[in-house]
């Protein structure tokens, strides 16, 4: 049987943006109108209707010294209902503090979705945002309210496709770190003279590592140092112009799917263990346009030791990602846990530096806490 279509769900700032006479929506008893085709044949005028076009008009269609309207012009208004204003959840806050020992309550998932109608916990997430009918605006505001549970809410209704969102954070330094330390070894290798591609002879490194001379290793050391510094800004970079692209994300439900699964289920779930990190597959398919344009800009050797490094970096990105929604830490990981937090809580269009606030600082976008 095929899954029934949810009413279209649209905010107040929707409907605010149509009031010109090419595009004209109202609001009454919770519905949304667009009452565009019917203006020309409003018994007191299109102006009537424009003094209010964009807002709500239960209170003026009651109000007796206007006009009170019949049974029959409600009858009538319901021809043009397009959807419903939808009710927002309000977990993030201007005035939230982080305690020291942060633990929040589980949702009622049934209590959730009864109120929101947005995405219900209790059931595979992907093909409800696939098959959704929210607006843009009502998914940003929603996705961005933290919802929490003791277990990982599940994307796919198979296991095959559900265990690939799911990631448990020592897998990334397990399979990361020994690709950057194989590419460290080969910048040094390189720097020495050519030697056979990783596809003929991945283990080659480990064979020759008592051939790497001082010069070789001070020439690669650097280029490391720059990869360092090269995830820094990809780390900001990405986080705010790739996972936080909402202002110019266009309203369409593909559109919509796929910055949920990018970044929307870590602001939606953001205190899922399973989804803090990385999955191998995405970061695979992430680091490769920045990895090719690194063998297109330098030497080999040169490259290898720069990717080395941003590698190296993103471990301790994630591994960090990880430490501050769910570990006890010193007090500068404290005081980074507080200000990653409020990202998530108090305001998720500030703050997007979670190793440090460097690029916040550069690009003021820094959240106070």
């Amino acid at each position: 049987m095929a899954a029934m279509k949810r009413v279209r769900i649209y905010t107040e700032e929707d409907v605010a943006n149509h009031k010109s006479a090419n595009s004209c929506w109202v609001t009454c008893r919770g519905k949304v109108y667009d009452v565009t085709a019917f203006m020309p044949d409003h018994p007191g005028g299109d102006d009537l209707i424009m003094d209010h076009a964009g807002t709500d008009v239960e209170s003026i269609m009651k109000d007796g010294s206007s006009h009170d309207h019949s049974d029959s012009a409600y009858e009538m208004l319901e021809e043009y209902v397009i959807g419903r204003l939808g009710t927002e959840a309000t977990v993030v806050r201007e005035d939230w503090e982080a305690p020291d020992d942060f633990h929040p309550e589980d949702t009622d998932s049934a209590e959730d979705f009864e109120k929101t109608q947005f995405l219900d916990l209790r059931t595979p997430l992907l093909q409800q945002m696939w098959q959704a009918n929210f607006s843009k605006s009502y998914y940003l505001k929603q996705v961005h309210q933290p919802r929490h549970l003791q277990h990982s809410a599940r994307l796919f209704a198979y296991d095959i496709f559900e265990v690939c969102t799911r990631t448990v954070w020592y897998a990334v330094p397990l399979i990361w770190l020994p690709i950057a330390g194989n590419l460290l070894l080969r910048s040094m290798l390189q720097f020495n003279g050519p030697i056979p591609t990783f596809l003929s002879n991945p283990l080659l490194p480990l064979s020759l590592l008592s051939t790497v001379t001082f010069d070789a290793f001070a020439k690669a050391l650097p280029c490391f140092f720059l990869g360092n510094f090269i995830w820094t800004i990809l780390e900001y970079g990405l986080h705010r112009f790739l996972f936080h692209i909402d202002e110019i994300l266009p309203d369409h439900y593909a559109f919509l799917t796929l910055h949920f699964l990018l970044h929307g289920i870590h602001h939606f779930m953001p205190m899922d263990r399973l989804r803090l990190v990385m999955p191998p597959v995405m970061f695979g398919i992430l680091q490769a346009p920045f990895t090719r344009l690194a063998y297109i800009l330098f030497p080999t050797a040169v490259a290898n030791g720069i990717i080395a490094g941003s590698f190296t970096f993103y471990v301790l990105y994630d591994c960090m990602h990880y430490a501050l929604h769910h570990s006890k830490l010193p007090a500068y990981l404290r005081h980074m846990k507080k200000y990653h937090l409020a990202h998530h809580y108090k305001n998720f269009e500030l703050g997007f530096g979670v190793t440090s606030k460097i690029w916040d600082y550069v690009f003021k976008t820094v959240l106070p806490v």
